[in-house]
């Protein structure tokens, strides 16, 4: 198998696990979890937030250890953290349990996919290099549809969502089987090294990447939290069973979400200022429609489509833009952009969820919306540039 092959398709499997059910699994159960643990909008929107925040410390931690070790030790251990995390949600007997499972299988995402920034950059020609890192974040839809199958399947059958943490853990340790054979040409083999102050990355140039990042991870964070619970709570969709509807949200993200690998081609079309323009509005679209058609499959469906290919279009962008900007550091420029948006992550949840109990959920996916608008108003093209940044 190429490198190309070996490298798209572990970065395929560690996405799918740990940006699918490891980092969506807590908004995917949430009627789950209130009703298991009592939990209100803002306990949720606080647990959710620690989740990310651990994404953001997953980070910055992974980046330490690619420099250091190369890519196939943090890939690992996040998937390892995956595994623990989803089996102590498994078996939670209360919420400080819980919370701290959620954590782990929320930090495995900080782990398991910058690395592959540098794996792929040493591996992979620089023409076939964008393809590479869109197959490697395009593995979330598949596994986000998965867990949102899975879901579905075990409530369609009247078993326990324990269950269904288990089968994602199990998922968990297979994939960190399979990735210990597909990096063994990286082992060992640090990334270029980050010679230059990170003040480097704080170009003009760089700022556009750093704010679409930030505005990206608040809004598409709220969505991952509260867009199944909104549904729910709103009476669900007709004509199914209840407790159903969250895992046809999921289902509809992670399967319209494919779209993702078509990001490089569409890039060529549109220009990149002008694809991040029309993703920002399909985010303005996405969370208006779940604010205000819930109870509509069209509305439901569409809102949760546009929302997975807006993430997983975006995740794709952030990989090979901050790779085109910062050529000699892949993974420390890919892993800032991954901050900002993880910054993003962990404010919008919290802040939003107390919004949503003063206020309703419709009210606050609107303020959201509003988010996505204001960015997409704000990106000019003259500024957003691909074109390598001179020390």
């Amino acid at each position: 198998m190429t490198p190309f092959w070996k490298l798209s398709a572990a970065g395929f499997a560690a996405t799918a696990i740990t940006f699918g059910p490891a980092r969506m699994g807590f908004g995917l159960f949430l009627p789950e979890f209130r009703s298991a643990f009592g939990m209100t909008t803002g306990t949720a929107g606080l647990v959710s937030g620690l989740g990310f925040l651990g994404w953001l410390l997953g980070l910055l931690a992974a980046y330490a250890m690619t420099a250091r070790f190369g890519p196939r030790r943090p890939v690992l251990f996040g998937l390892l953290a995956a595994t623990a995390g989803m089996g102590l949600v498994a078996v939670a007997p209360g919420l400080p349990v819980l919370s701290a499972g959620i954590f782990l299988a929320m930090m495995s995402a900080g782990f398991s996919w910058s690395p592959f920034n540098n794996a792929v950059h040493s591996q992979v020609p620089d023409a076939a290099r964008p393809a590479a890192l869109s197959i490697v974040s395009t593995g979330t839809s598949l596994g986000v549809a998965a867990a949102g199958a899975i879901a579905l399947g075990l409530g369609l059958s009247g078993v326990s969502w324990r269950i269904a943490w288990v089968v994602f853990a199990t998922g968990g340790l297979l994939a960190a089987l399979g990735n210990i054979a597909a990096l063994r040409d990286v082992a060992g083999r640090p990334g270029p090294a980050a010679n230059r102050p990170w003040g480097f990355l704080l170009r003009r140039a760089a700022l556009p990447l750093y704010g679409v990042a930030l505005s990206f991870g608040t809004t598409s964070g709220i969505f991952i939290a509260f867009a199944a619970d909104r549904v729910e709570q709103a009476g669900g969709l007709p004509g199914i069973a209840p407790g159903t509807s969250p895992s046809i949200v999921f289902i509809g993200y992670g399967m319209l979400g494919l779209i993702g690998l078509a990001t490089g081609r569409l890039k060529t079309m549109a220009g990149l200022a002008g694809l991040l323009r029309l993703l920002m509005l399909g985010s303005v679209l996405s969370l208006g429609l779940v604010a205000l058609m819930p109870n509509s499959w069209a509305g439901v469906i569409a809102s949760a489509g546009l929302q997975g290919a807006f993430v997983m279009m975006m995740s794709a962008i952030l990989a090979f833009w901050s790779e085109r900007l910062f050529p000699e550091l892949p993974a420390l420029s890919f892993t800032v952009a991954l901050f900002a948006a993880a910054v993003g992550n962990v404010l919008g949840p919290a802040v939003a969820g107390f919004v949503a109990d003063a206020f309703g959920a419709g009210p606050m996916f609107l303020a959201a919306a509003a988010v996505s608008l204001g960015t997409a108003a704000a990106i000019r093209t003259r500024v957003v540039t691909e074109r390598p940044i001179p020390g």
